[in-house]
């Protein structure tokens, strides 16, 4: 995969690049990696990539100009179809289901846009995809890609060290990742359960998949589908409830 990113700050992502997974993932040629300053590309002799808006207003608006070169520019050296992102709270809201979607393409180009927003012609001619990480506003669009291409990243092939780390990940299964343990067996008094001592991968499994229904009933319901649940999983579900009613009027 090759990933540009463009904006007016290359200075906040290289430093992420250069760590952790996303560093690991370039030294085992799985993804690449080129940061654009579009403002390199503006026409004027004053370099600048914004203006006053059409019909008045507060803020400034970025000019369509730069960032159509730059993505025309970087859409050249490629044979590639590319994806392009704008960053963008008024996007798609971001979900493991797009992280995966996007895991398949071999080429992906994201806008980092700052100031009141974009000139609506790059939105209209020139993305194909909005993408925004939540419903708040950050100053611009740099550390959304960043979470975005971290997510992203992480699924490639072979990226992580266990190829059954990605797909047991939250929002993976469509549920919240069950609980975890590590040593030591007690700690403050406080056990790991008896279950996953046991050495029976049958019961858990069985626990696992209990507790992350548990877990996301209790923290976001919304995500449990019932048309995905199998015959066992509602049983699960049901005794669950039972139990979690119980407990309220104990």
């Amino acid at each position: 995969m090759h990933i540009d990113i463009l904006t007016l700050f290359p200075e906040m992502i290289e430093s992420v690049f250069q760590t952790s997974i996303l560093k690991k993932a370039q030294e085992k040629e799985k993804f690449n990696y080129n940061l654009i300053n579009f403002r390199d590309y503006t026409e004027n002799k004053h370099n600048k990539v914004d203006d006053y808006p059409y019909g008045g207003g507060a803020g400034m608006v970025l000019a369509p100009q730069p960032i159509f070169d730059a993505v025309e520019d970087v859409k050249s050296k490629r044979k590639t179809k590319p994806r392009v992102i704008l960053m963008c709270p008024q996007g798609e809201r971001y979900s493991q289901k797009k992280a995966e979607e996007l895991a398949e393409e071999d080429h992906l180009i994201f806008i980092c846009g700052h100031y009141e927003g974009y000139d609506e012609r790059i939105r209209e001619h020139l993305v194909t995809d909005e993408i925004s990480i939540g419903d708040y506003v950050l100053t611009g669009g740099e550390l959304g890609a960043m979470v975005v291409v971290d997510s992203v990243v992480r699924l490639l092939p072979e990226v992580l060290g266990n190829e059954e780390s990605a797909p047991q990940d939250s929002f993976s299964t469509g549920m919240l990742e069950h609980p975890h343990y590590t040593r030591p067996r007690e700690f403050r008094g406080l056990k790991v359960p008896d279950v996953l001592l046991s050495g029976d991968h049958a019961k858990i499994e069985a626990w696992r998949r209990r507790e992350s229904l548990k877990r996301t009933y209790e923290r976001r319901k919304e995500l449990i589908k019932e048309e995905l649940l199998s015959k066992e999983d509602r049983k699960i579900l049901d005794d669950i409830l039972e139990e979690l009613h119980s407990s309220t009027f104990e």
